[in-house]
């Protein structure tokens, strides 16, 4: 098939979280499965950064951005400015061939410029939300301006809509029927993220990583994410601190970019006695993202509103045992025996990370459990042959050839 994929930002804007890392690894994917992958993106970078190539081919992606006329409504706001964007598309869908186009998150400006251009089209259109859909996960008086401005028509025009999850699956019916748009259960695909088990198969040694940071020979636990309220470092810190008392020497890495509460938790840190055990290292990505989850004996996320992490599966592709909450949508790690579900608050966090950081050999098993999960249900190979079918019914609802 000949894709076309309309997403705000790509590669190598890892600033913007998931859902990059996620839609550059899925067309790769794509690609190497044989099919013809286009990408229209923006030249989004980050803190007032853009991507200089207006065109260029990443890992047999071909990849076109448009520029931002505005780089600050992009940083300050998460709002797009794409200059000539449908034109763009149009030209991509004529002379790409174009069999379906897929939209990644719902409320953008890109969504709004090239969905009713491939219904005009008549190509058919998917949409992957990303877990941005519920009002109470960020941002919520912004969306629902834009849903009275927008989803009466824009909602009906997408054909598939893909759910990391059935929670998200139930966000969508429910966004859906608040704003009386039909939505038959066949246009909805539970289609989860994926990796490439090549990537983590030879990891670089932890040590060189250990020492940069100073960390010891204690265990380490490892949060990646951006530092954003949402991803729950808060109350991780105060949780690391209690669980200390098992493990003395150990040690938790704050890793991910800034979003206005480095300072706070910093504090936070400090406040409870742990500020020399805590270390916070900025973004990490290639190799250095590697060699921390190389490094680290443990992964801790506490978040909510979470569509399906993309570093928890990297984790667990590590052979890291996780400790989730429930608002990452992940039952299935504690189900195979990968990780433990609490609740986001900061006792159950610490009586969960006492109970993995005192007991090694349960952290091997569950290490065995994670590896062999991500194998059984979250390669790409898998995710993309899921991709396959909802694009076919997308095409075979439009009346194509599937």
């Amino acid at each position: 098939m000949n894709l076309l994929h309309v997403v705000p930002y790509y590669a190598p804007a890892w600033r913007y979280g998931g859902a990059v890392r996620a839609v550059t690894e899925l067309t790769r994917a794509q690609a190497a499965a044989g099919h013809r992958v286009f990408v229209l993106t923006t030249d989004a970078l980050g803190a007032g950064e853009r991507v200089r190539a207006a065109q260029e081919t990443i890992d047999g992606v071909h990849v076109t951005r448009v520029r931002n006329r505005s780089a600050a409504l992009r940083d300050r706001l998460n709002l797009s400015t794409p200059r000539g964007i449908a034109s763009v598309a149009a030209r991509l869908i004529r002379d790409g061939a174009i069999d379906a186009v897929h939209c990644h998150e719902l409320r953008t400006v890109e969504a709004l410029r090239v969905a009713p251009l491939a219904n005009r089209l008549g190509v058919p259109l998917v949409l992957s939300p990303h877990g941005t859909l519920p009002y109470d996960t960020g941002r919520g008086s912004v969306k629902r301006l834009w849903d009275r401005l927008f989803a009466r028509r824009l909602l009906p025009r997408f054909d598939q809509v893909i759910a990391l999850t059935a929670a998200e699956a139930e966000d969508v019916r429910a966004l859906w029927s608040r704003w009386g748009v039909d939505l038959p259960d066949a246009r909805i695909s539970i289609v989860p993220n994926g990796v490439h088990l090549d990537d983590f198969a030879a990891l670089p040694p932890g040590e060189p990583f250990r020492a940069r940071w100073a960390l010891g020979d204690g265990p380490v636990v490892l949060f990646l994410a951006r530092l954003h309220e949402r991803k729950g470092a808060q109350f991780l810190i105060p949780a690391f601190a209690q669980a200390r008392d098992v493990a003395p020497d150990a040690r938790l890495v704050i890793a991910g970019p800034d979003e206005g509460m480095l300072a706070e938790l910093k504090a936070l840190a400090a406040a409870h006695g742990v500020g020399e055990r805590v270390t916070f290292t900025g973004m990490l990505s290639g190799d250095d993202r590697l060699a921390a989850l190389s490094a680290a004996d443990l992964f801790a996320l506490p978040a909510v509103g979470e569509g399906f992490s993309m570093a928890v599966l990297e984790a667990l592709a590590c052979g890291l045992p996780v400790v989730l909450t429930p608002g990452c949508h992940f039952p299935e790690a504690e189900q195979a025996g990968a990780g433990v579900v609490v609740e986001r608050a900061v006792e159950p966090l610490a009586a969960a990370l006492r109970a993995l950081l005192s007991d090694a050999v349960r952290r091997a098993e569950m290490s065995r459990a994670a590896r062999s999960l991500v194998e059984r249900c979250y390669t790409w190979p898998q995710v993309v042959a899921q991709l396959d079918d909802a694009y076919r019914a997308a095409i075979a609802d439009r009346g194509g050839a599937a």
